[in-house]
C-alpha cells in the first residue's frame, strides 16, 4: 500500500456507499441512461446541502479546503454527519468517514518508523488464565494474536504456529487449513477484511499494517476482491464456528473487551451456553490440554 492510502480511501469509500442508493430511494426521479450505479455526485452534494464543487474536492482527498471545515482545517462534522444521512452510513460506516476524511498531521518519517512491540500487561495474562471454562485470547491492532489462555490455545492452535502465523487475516486467508477450520469460510473472511480496513484507516501511519494489507493484496485473490469493496464493521460480538480436528464442530458465541489503558488491545472470549453440545466438547477438550 503506498504513502497516501488515507486520502485515497475516502474517495474510493464514499464512491462505493453512493453506488448502494438508487435516486428513487431518496425521492428523486431516474432521467435517462446513467453512467454509474446509484447516485451521482451532484446529487449526493445537493442532498446534503454542500456545493458540487465541495463534495467532488472532498472525494478526490481535498476536503479542507471551502469555507465547511473546522478551525484546525479539517472537514466539519455538520459536513460529514450531513453526507452520512445521504448515503444512509450506519454508525461505524460514519465514524470511519470521520476518520478518513480529516488530513492527518504526520510527522516527518512517521511511515518510515514502526511502532514499539506491543507487549501484553502480566495481569491481563493472568486474566485470560483465570477463565479456564473459556477460550480467550488478545487481539493487536493487526489482528495479531498477542496472548491466549490454555483453552483458546487448544481451540486455535496459536502455540503451534510460527509467530508471523499468529495473524487472523493471515490464517484465512493464506493459510490452506483456514477454509477447514471455519465452515462459514466466505461469512469469517468478509468480517475479517471489514474489520481490517476499519483498523486501517485508524492507523494509516502503521508501516506493519500497510505491509500486511500490501502483502494479502498480492497473495490471496478473496482478498483483493473483498478489500475492494470497502466494507467497514466492528467484530465487538457475535458467533463463530470453527471445526476442531479433534473435538469437532463448535458454535462459540463471542465478546470482546478492550484492554484498560490499551485500546489498541482487544480481549476475545468464546462463550457457548453452559449445558450446550459445544460447553460439553469444550470440558472434554480442556481435560485433554491439562493431562
Amino acid at each position: 500500500m503506498d504513502g497516501d492510502w488515507p486520502e485515497g480511501e475516502v474517495g474510493d469509500f464514499l464512491r462505493s456507499r453512493r453506488a448502494r442508493i438508487q435516486p428513487e430511494e431518496v425521492g428523486l426521479t431516474r432521467h435517462g441512461r446513467r453512467r454509474v450505479p446509484g447516485l451521482r455526485r451532484e446529487e449526493v452534494a445537493q442532498l446534503a446541502g454542500v456545493s458540487v464543487d465541495y463534495y467532488i474536492r472532498l472525494e478526490q482527498g481535498r476536503g479542507s479546503g471551502g469555507t465547511s471545515r473546522t478551525a484546525s482545517g479539517g472537514v466539519s462534522d455538520a459536513v460529514l454527519d450531513a453526507i452520512a444521512r445521504v448515503l444512509r452510513l450506519d454508525e461505524t460506516e460514519h465514524a470511519y468517514l470521520r476518520t478518513v476524511a480529516r488530513p492527518r498531521q504526520r510527522q516527518r518519517g512517521a511511515r518510515d518508523r514502526r511502532p514499539p512491540a506491543p507487549r501484553v500487561r502480566p495481569g491481563v495474562q493472568i486474566l485470560l488464565d483465570g477463565m479456564e471454562r473459556s477460550p480467550a485470547f488478545v487481539l493487536g491492532r493487526r489482528m495479531d494474536v498477542l496472548a491466549w489462555n490454555a483453552l483458546g490455545d487448544a481451540v486455535n492452535g496459536f502455540s503451534r504456529l510460527p509467530p508471523a502465523g499468529r495473524n487472523i487475516p493471515r490464517q484465512v486467508f493464506l493459510d490452506p487449513a483456514g477454509r477447514e477450520l471455519y465452515p462459514e469460510w466466505a461469512a469469517v473472511a468478509a468480517q475479517t477484511v471489514a474489520h481490517l480496513r476499519l483498523a486501517a484507516g485508524r492507523y494509516a501511519d502503521d508501516p506493519e499494517l500497510c505491509a500486511l494489507v500490501g502483502e494479502l493484496s498480492l497473495k490471496s485473490e478473496d482478498f483483493r476482491r473483498l478489500w475492494a469493496d470497502h466494507e467497514v464493521r466492528e467484530c465487538a460480538y457475535g458467533v463463530k464456528k470453527i471445526r476442531h480436528p479433534v473435538a469437532g464442530l463448535l458454535t462459540l458465541p463471542y465478546e470482546t473487551l478492550t484492554v484498560g489503558q490499551d485500546p489498541e488491545q482487544t480481549i476475545v472470549v468464546y462463550t457457548p451456553e453452559a449445558g450446550s453440545e459445544t460447553a460439553e466438547r469444550l470440558a472434554l477438550l480442556g481435560s485433554w490440554t491439562t493431562v
